[in-house]
Order: C-alpha cells, then structure tokens, then sequence
C-alpha cells in the first residue's frame, strides 16, 4: 500500500522549547494511525504542521505527495480537520454549521445538498438540525464537528484527541463512525491518550517529550524486546483491595514494575519468581486470589517505554529510587472498644467554626494578578510608555491660541496702499498669506475647498478713496464652519481695521475743521471701514462644527471595535484555526468579514446624518450621493483599520488597548476638536497619517460648504492612499498559519 503521509525528522521550535524533535514516520493509505503520547508532548503540533497551519522549523513532512512547507493550500483542499477543542460556531445551528463549511470548499448547491444528506445519515444528526451547536452536548458536538470535516469528501482526516471529554457511550459511537469511514478507503490520523483507543488503531506511534520512541502495529509492540525483557514475565493479579497491595508487590525483591489496571495488578517481575511466590505476599487471599501469566497490553507497552525514556533523560540510577508508595501501609486493626466516643468527646473533636477574614485570600490573589501582568508586555508598554508618550505629543501639539489662519488675498488694486494692507494682514500673528489669487473663481475656490480659512478682497478703488478722503470698504470673507478659528478672525480683522484707522487719523487734528475722511452721508468716518462677513455658520453656532466631525469620529469607533473584536474572538475561540486548515484564501477570508460590517457601518452611517440633520439642524449643502459614497470609503479604511489592529492583538484585552491607542490621536490630533495649523510641523506632519483628518475635511466641506468632490480632491486622495495602505499591510501581516 503506498504511503499518503511522510515525515523526515520534523522539528519545530517555540523559541528555545523545542515541541517536535525529529519526527520520522509513515503512513499508509486506508489506516487508521493512532499518535499517542501523554499532555504536552507535541502530537498537535504535529497534527498543525501536517494540516499546513504551522511552518517547520527543520525537517520535511508531505501529505499526499505535497510538501508541507510549500504546498499547504493544496493540501487544505483534500483533508479534513477535526481540532482537540470544539471550534464551530456556537451561535449558528446543526445546519448551518455544516452548510456554512460545504461553502467554504466550493461545494455546487446540488454537490453541498447530497453531502449534507449524507453527512446527516452518517452522523444520525437529523432531529438537531435546528439546534444551535453550543447547545449540544459533548458527544453531539463530536459528531457535528466530524460531520462539518467530511462535508468534502476528504482523503485524510486528522482528528486531534476527538474523544477528549466525552462519554464512553459517546467515545464507542464516536469510533464506530470512524471505523465506517476507514472502510470507505477514508485514512484518519489520531492522537489520544487514552489506551483503549491505540487499541482500536491499526498503527500506533508513541511519542514522549517530543520525540517519536516506537512506531508499529500494536501487536508487533507489545512483543518489542524491551517491553518484556528476556529473564521475565508479566502476570495479571486479581485481588480484592489492588491499590492497598500495590506497595507490597512494588517492594518485593525481583519485581521490576507493578502497575494498578482496573481492578488487577499488572507485574513485571524475574521469571525466577513463580506464581506461588507473588500469591505468598497475598496469603490471607490464597483462596480468592487469582494470578496467571498475561502478555502485555499497550499502556504496558507505553508505561515501560516512557520510563526507560524518562531514565535515558535522568542522572539518577533507578536501583537509588525508593518506591512510591501509593496508599499507606493498613495499620493493625482495633479493638471494637477502642472504636467507641463518647458523644461529649465527638462535641470536643469537632473543630469550632471558624469566622472568614475580611481579607481573606487578599495575598493569593494579589500576587496573582501581579504575575499576570508581568506576562502581559502589551499591559505593561499600555500602562507605562503609552501615556508618557501621549502626553509629551498632546502637551506640545494641543494648542487653543489660534494663530497662522490660512488666508487668501484678492487684490483689485494692486497699488502701494493695497500693498501696505497685504503687508498689515501678512504681518500679524492671527492670519498667514497662503496665496494671492487673480480671479473671482479661483478666491471662491480656495474657501469651498478648505484651503484658506479667511479671503481678503480689496477693492480696485481702494487707493482712489483713500487720496480723496473718502471712506473704503475692505471685505473680510471668514469660513464659520470653525467656530473657534472664525470667531478669532472675525475679531483680528475688526481690530485691524480699527488699528489702521487710527493711523491714518493721527495726521489730522481734532480742531481742524476739516476731518480724515467721511462716509457716504458726508458724515465723519474712519478712512478704513472692514467689512467681515461669516460663510456657512454666519451664527457661529458650535453644534455646526462639531457634530459633522462626530460623525466621523463615530463611525470609526463603531468599525475598528467591530472588526478587531470579530476577528480576535474567533482566534479565542479556536474557530480561526478551524478555518485556517480550510482551502479558503486570505483575501476571501478577510473581506467576508468585512463586507457584513461594511454594511452595517454604512447604515450606522445613514442614522447618525439624520440625527445630525433633524435633531441638531445642521443641513447638507453638498450632495448627499458624494457624501454617502466617500462615507463608505471611510467605513472600508475604519474597517482596515480593526483588521490591522487583529493582526496584532493575540486577546480581546489587547484589542481594547491597540484600538485605544489609535483613537485618541484621531480625536486629538485630526482637526475634530482642536485646529491642526496651530499644530508643531512635525505632529502637524504626522496628522496626514490620520485617516480621519481627511474625512472629517470631506465631512465639513460637503456638509458646511457645499463643497464638491473636486474642491476635496487632495482629501480623497490622502484618504484613499490610507485606507490602500492600510488594507495592504493587514492582509500582509494577515497569516493563514499559527505563530
């Protein structure tokens, strides 16, 4: 028969703990090969590496004829996965459980239909359809989970400890199904540590301490040399109380090993010891006593071998061991009076009832909580570094003066006064020439698109007035969607004006009949009158500016949790390596994650506008049609965003503090609450890394300033290269294996 499984001295590492040591071992197809092996010795980590789910450290294994190490998703596609654990999805049913992994391996709706027919005659899960699979007990789950591994007809089936934890009746019902799937040409690799079960295999390996000690068929085992050494024999002793004679046996000279087994003992013993001398340790049960010559079983095989393993590993010479005595010595029996207490001396002994602490168990529990902590370095950099970082960050780059407003000149006149008026704006500390624009359009333009927050226009008469003695009107354009920023330009530029007034007024005397300048009336004025004016929120109402940002500091709330939380429970659960040995891809993986958040997020989305529109009145000027479909951008950067921080968080503890540290910079640091020009270069810099700085830009344009998308194309364009980069690194770092 040829071989469907092959190992060649596979190993793997976890840092310096070596859980496999080279491996080596075969395995025929239609077997039923049993890996045996106490807790811990690696036999799943075997069970991984075959699956493809957890690279080798060193060595090679193939799996019907495909390498391990490169040709995983191959294997994926014509093995089945049953974990040690029950990794289903508890919250869906019977049904969908099994429909949901038909699915995943591409079954046709007919092909899924007849497999799931025939999946449910097998398993005899026809009247649990329904029943959610958390609800099933052990042995129902069992079979759920080996129903859901065979949904596609695998050639191999790995079943990792499938009977851990179930019921006898259970555990034979379990094997009987796995005894029909071996006659149907099915090979199953199973590890268990119950010896009843090698039993049950036709190929047994035994592994301790990660490396393979024997590999064959069970009978050729138990007549293995070192099993039975030459000069020995093994009897079977039938007595009534086994566990009080142990230690009698165990210290009697020419016995190597005596084990409890059921109700008998098992003896290893020199074949110089007869029947006679083991029943003479026993001589008030000569009559009852039963003792005959046994050959070994496979927990005889496996007891033997794993202590002469343990002694190969041991500096300490088995003849300088004392026996284990496993119950104490019986004492000499007593006389019935002795037996007898007195009611008053009952009432003595009986220890008086003690009152509980108010701190009891305080010390246990602290030290405890300490060693959890120490073992968690992500707590530990959350708790110390994280806010001494932000704080330094927020220190410098929080700043409620608003200073350096983007400011726009329209100049019409162009003339040496009109030039000392660019020159007064440019020179206070409250507004910064960005740009001097020649055009009507391009002056609306820099206000639509954000770009400048306040717009100059002098007008082409300016420098005329000024000469004749006539009052001049400068006008102050200042966007109100920022309260705060409007509010401080709108006092600058009335200060300003006053200030220049003054100026001009000096020359002048207050006796002189005649007066600096007069208004259209003919009445005194100041020469310079300026004229500011509030676009989008001429009220300054805060609720304008804050709100439309909320939206977006919202909706990134609501996806990052969502995503990360999804996809980190499931790692909890186990439900993610159940899916990790399936053939299904990682974009596919990932993206059918996102798609049902996506949705829900874009209607998350469609509320918190209406709330925002009916309830604050704050109406869209924009189109609702660009807002909705850059809101769903948003939502799949938000989105890249929780599966970038589940690449990351092994726990749900670790989730909450990763999507901690990414939301306080972007409440801060994008423009939601304070200005980001008011802002240090370099935090003003790391601001553009912030997917939501852009958003809350489309945000406040659409709605504040009816702007269009081509008016905010440099904030698609940052938010787009981010949500890119983004979904890029998550599925880069995204694995379909096991760290």
């Amino acid at each position: 028969m040829s071989s469907v499984i092959q190992l060649n001295r596979l190993t793997r590492n976890f840092g310096s703990l070596r859980a496999v040591d080279q491996v080596s071992f075969e395995v025929e197809r239609g077997a039923i090969f049993g890996l045996l092996g106490p807790n811990g010795s690696g036999k799943s980590t075997i069970i991984r590496m075959l699956c493809g789910v957890l690279q080798p450290t060193g060595g090679s294994a193939h799996v019907l004829g495909f390498d391990v190490a490169h040709d995983a998703e191959q294997i994926k596609r014509q093995i089945g996965y049953m974990s040690q654990s029950f990794s289903l999805y508890s919250d869906l049913s019977v049904r969908e459980n099994i429909e949901f992994y038909g699915r995943i391996y591409g079954l046709s709706p007919e092909k899924l239909e007849q497999r799931f027919q025939e999946i449910i005659e097998l398993t005899s899960l026809g009247d649990r359809l329904d029943q959610l699979a958390g609800s099933l007990s052990g042995g129902w789950k069992q079979r759920l989970a080996l129903g859901c591994a065979l949904i596609h007809e695998p050639q191999v089936l790995f079943l990792d400890e499938p009977t851990a934890g179930i019921d006898p009746v259970a555990r034979r019902d379990l094997w009987d199904l796995l005894f029909d799937l071996a006659g149907q040409g099915v090979t199953l690799f199973v590890t268990t540590h119950y010896m009843d079960e090698a039993e049950r295999c036709s190929d047994v390996g035994y592994i301790y301490d990660s490396r393979l000690i024997v590999c064959g068929k069970p009978d050729e085992l138990k007549h293995l040399p070192s099993v039975t050494p030459e000069g020995t024999a093994r009897f079977e002793i039938e007595t009534v109380d086994p566990a009080t004679k142990l230690a009698t046996f165990r210290e009697l000279d020419g016995v190597q090993d005596a084990t409890l087994f059921g109700q008998t003992i098992h003896v290893l013993a020199d074949q110089r010891l007869s029947e006679t001398d083991l029943l003479q340790q026993i001589e008030e049960e000569r009559e009852t006593a039963q003792i005959r010559p046994i050959t070994p079983s496979l927990e005889d095989v496996f007891v033997t071998l794993s202590r002469a393993e343990g002694l190969n590993h041991s500096d300490i010479d088995r003849s300088t061991q004392t026996p284990v005595e496993v119950c104490p010595k019986p004492t000499s029996p007593k006389s019935p009076e002795s037996e007898i207490v007195s009611e008053d001396q009952l009432i003595r002994k009986k220890p008086a009832p003690t009152r509980a602490s108010l701190m009891a168990g305080f010390w246990a529990i602290l030290v405890k909580e300490f060693s959890h902590v120490r073992r968690e370095p992500a707590t530990l950099l959350f708790v110390f570094a994280v806010p001494v970082l932000q704080t330094i960050i927020f220190g410098f780059a929080i700043d409620t003066q608003i200073e350096n407003i983007p400011t726009v000149i329209y100049d019409l006149d162009g003339r040496s006064s009109a030039r000392e008026l660019r020159d007064t704006f440019a020179n206070t500390r409250t507004f910064q020439i960005i740009e001097r624009v020649f055009d009507e359009d391009a002056f609306h333009y820099a206000l639509q698109s954000g770009k400048a927050k306040v717009g100059v226009i002098i007008p082409p008469d300016y420098s005329d007035r000024l000469l004749r003695g006539e009052q001049v009107s400068v006008q102050v354009l200042i966007d109100g969607s920022d309260s705060q920023v409007a509010t401080t330009a709108l006092n600058a530029s009335n200060l300003l004006g006053l200030n220049l007034s003054t100026q001009m007024a000096k020359q002048f005397a207050e006796t002189l009949p005649r007066v600096p300048a007069r208004d259209a009336q003919g009445a005194a004025a100041l020469p310079l009158e300026v004229r500011p004016r509030l676009l989008y929120n001429p009220d300054l109402e805060s609720s304008h500016f804050f709100v439309p940002g909320l939206v977006g500091i919202i909706l990134q709330l609501v996806t990052l949790f969502l995503t990360s939380f999804a996809i980190v429970r499931e790692r909890e659960l186990g439900t993610l390596e159940q899916l990790f040995v399936t053939p299904v891809s990682k974009s596919g993986l990932m993206l059918g994650k996102l798609v049902p958040y996506a949705l829900i997020g874009f209607v998350e989305t469609l509320i918190v506008l209406t709330v925002m529109v009916f309830f604050f009145g704050v109406p869209i000027h924009g189109s609702l049609w660009e807002l909705l479909v850059l809101s769903l951008l948003f939502l799949v950067c938000g989105l890249g965003l929780g599966m970038l921080v589940s690449t990351v968080s092994r726990t749900q503890l670790q989730a909450v503090q990763f999507a901690f540290l990414i939301m306080l910079p972007s409440v801060l640091l994008s423009g939601f609450m304070f200005p980001r020009s008011q802002m240090p270069l370099p935090i003003y810099l790391f601001t553009f890394i912030i997917p939501v700085t852009y958003f809350l830009e489309i945000l406040r344009g659409i709605v504040l300033r009816g702007a269009d998308i081509t008016d905010l194309l440099p904030h698609i364009a940052g938010l787009t290269l981010c949500c890119i980069a983004i979904i890029g690194i998550s599925l880069k770092r995204f694995q379909k294996q096991l760290s």
